[in-house]
């Protein structure tokens, strides 16, 4: 029986406050109204960024539904869509694609007018659709894929290929992007460079396959636990250690191992120990003028 057009009830993972757990319920999932695309979700992959809502070191309004990196099927559309259809495999994005505004236009931008940057948990009409116990239910990065179903505006979905395994391709959502754009994008890697990758998590690996395909001579990981270590080098890595294995600080040894020619580190850990007392300073020393640095022209 088809489903178009019609309220869909389904599970649904819902946070109904701070730092409370989340809640298997049954939520309504509405049609899609113009622009929109109802998906079945089904793969999705657990983010920090979610614990973020938990804790409350990121904003949003409860009761919501989070989730953000994931896979699935569109299930039908609203009036207007033109990108996607019934049966096409797909990916949420939690980072929109408007085409329209300023930073869309920008060939360096990455950070669509449509985002959700401050937590409004609503679609682009400003109302969610979902409800749960007769009460609505906020949005979430405008994805929230922690639900069987979930609506999204057409701008935060793109097409993905028929053949692609969602159970692998939903870390594109979120995690595997993270991290190879940081190598690729955001740093852009040179050809023969030495890098240094701070934590070997998904994020973490995902910057070593793009540090290599970059073109790095030399990737080294970073992590304590060394169970890690044999898949960083399955994607890329050239070697790993751990600093549990030294008395020095691991920039030192950094800097010692490599002599001192380390281009380029990644800090995918979170702690912000790790990033200045150890990923900054173990780049290689350069003469800098200190007024070039503060942005002299």
């Amino acid at each position: 029986m088809s489903t178009t057009g019609k309220v869909i009830k389904c599970k649904a993972a819902v946070l109904w406050g701070l730092k409370q757990p989340f809640s298997i319920e049954e939520v309504e999932v509405a049609p899609p109204k113009a622009y929109e695309v109802r998906i079945k979700i089904l793969a999705t992959g657990i983010c920090r960024t979610d614990d973020h809502v938990i804790s409350g070191a990121m904003t949003t309004k409860f009761p919501v539904i989070v989730g953000h990196e994931a896979s699935g099927i569109v299930e039908s559309i609203g009036e207007g869509v033109t990108t996607v259809k019934p049966g096409d495999k797909v990916i949420p994005l939690f980072l929109p694609q408007c085409g329209k505004c300023s930073s869309c236009i920008n060939p360096n931008g990455n950070f669509c007018a449509k985002a959700d940057a401050t937590g409004k948990g609503v679609l682009s009409d400003g109302t969610t659709r979902f409800t749960c116990k007769g009460q609505p239910i906020y949005h979430f990065m405008n994805t929230s894929t922690f639900s069987e179903y979930t609506v999204v505006d057409e701008t935060s979905v793109a097409k993905i290929n028929a053949a692609a395994p969602l159970e692998k391709v939903c870390l594109i959502g979120c995690g595997f992007s993270t991290g190879y754009g940081a190598a690729m994008n955001t740093a852009k890697v040179t050809p023969g460079s030495t890098c240094v990758v701070f934590g070997l998590g998904a994020v973490g690996l995902s910057v070593i396959m793009g540090c290599k395909l970059a073109g790095a001579s030399r990737i080294i990981g970073i992590d304590l636990n060394k169970d890690k270590f044999d898949k960083a080098k399955s994607v890329g890595a050239t070697e790993c250690i751990s600093p549990k294995d030294y008395t020095k600080p691991i920039n030192e040894v950094l800097s010692e191992m490599t002599d001192n020619s380390v281009g380029y580190t990644f800090e995918v850990v979170g702690s912000l120990e790790t990033m200045v007392q150890q990923s900054i300073h173990c780049l290689m020393k350069r003469e800098v003028d200190p007024f070039v640095c503060l942005g002299r022209a």
